[in-house]
């Protein structure tokens, strides 16, 4: 189908001057009336020419470690729209237990000559995972950004949360609420987001306790909901009212773990789970929680990749975002001593 200048610029709302730089390739079009043009050429039936049928700004890599924790689908997301916002197609790698290793992922991407690579709580995380790989793929120049897990030694932008400053948030709220028994139900400590929880969960112990012996109050598990049910029984049994957890599924876990014990929720035991994962605020009783920020985190990760990508240099020093206290039904007033 011949196509007719006059058509394409009436749907544009542009000048037929406009619509033949497009399609010729020629520069002085601004990228607002370029996509005009090539969208009514979509909706005009038009094909377009082949100089113009390029794929977006380029491909980039998303690795993240498994779904089945809410969270990382929530920060998948909002990376991926970040990127596309940005004309970049992000292609999403995920791992299970058995499946494709992070290190066969990277070796798909690069066979698919990605752009780019963002690391969500991949092995640069996991204190007693080599670092080479990283080094491998800066050495050949390939830009990479890491998220929750910064490394110093690897040559790349860093995104987290301030963990620290969410075992402080949840601490002060159980504290307000008279809990002197407060307990933390964590994941695998060789994670750097777990060693900063508890280096987080001991200071805040002493800033609000006056007691140097936070870590007495940890018990270490997985970040499972079974996990945190086995945490939290340990716990509840030694007497504790009010448990932190590293995750919102170990907070569900948790709250099934009073149950088994006979425990209300937040009568008995006041429970803080971590992440605001979606739907946990339609849980019986609705979770407090820890929010991260996970859309500021994934545009900013999104932002330092693609300069990057365009030759820019994003800064070295990690990009900590701070979390916030979502209160609801699952903590309260501690329990009278008897």
């Amino acid at each position: 189908m011949r196509i007719r200048l006059e058509d394409i610029a009436a749907q544009a709302k542009v000048s037929t001057a406009t619509v033949s730089r497009v399609l010729n390739g020629k520069p002085g079009v601004s990228l607002q009336a370029r996509q005009a043009v090539l969208e009514s050429l979509d909706l005009l039936g038009y094909e377009r020419p082949e100089r113009l049928r390029t794929r977006s700004a380029g491909l980039v890599g998303l690795i993240v470690p498994e779904l089945s924790n809410p969270v990382f689908p929530a920060l998948a997301q909002a990376i991926e729209t970040a990127l596309a916002d940005r004309g970049f197609t992000p292609l999403l790698c995920t791992q299970t237990a058995g499946g494709t290793t992070e290190d066969q992922y990277v070796d798909v991407l690069l066979e698919h000559s990605v752009d780019g690579i963002v690391f969500v709580s991949g092995l640069h995380a996991d204190t007693t995972a080599s670092r080479d790989r990283y080094y491998r793929l800066r050495s050949r120049g390939m830009p990479i950004v890491l998220v929750n897990g910064h490394e110093p030694s690897i040559d790349a932008p860093s995104v987290s949360n301030d963990d620290v400053a969410s075992m402080d948030l949840a601490f002060r709220h159980l504290v307000s609420l008279g809990h002197r028994r407060i307990g933390l139900a964590i994941g695998p400590d060789r994670f750097v987001p777990t060693q900063r929880k508890l280096a987080g969960f001991v200071e805040a112990f002493e800033r609000h306790l006056g007691s140097p012996e936070g870590s007495e109050h940890v018990v270490t598990t997985l970040f499972t909901v079974e996990g945190g049910r086995a945490a939290a029984r340990e716990l509840i049994a030694s007497g504790h009212t009010a448990i932190i957890c590293g995750s919102d599924l170990m907070a569900l876990g948790a709250v099934t773990a009073a149950g088994d014990l006979g425990k209300r929720v937040p009568e008995d035991v006041s429970i803080v789970g971590f992440d605001d994962s979606p739907l946990i605020a339609y849980t019986a009783p609705p979770l407090t929680t820890v929010r991260q920020p996970v859309t500021d985190m994934g545009t900013a990760a999104a932002q330092a990749l693609v300069s990057e990508i365009r030759g820019g240099r994003a800064t070295r020093s990690e990009l900590l975002f701070r979390p916030e206290l979502i209160v609801r039904g699952s903590t309260g007033t501690a329990p009278q001593e008897t």
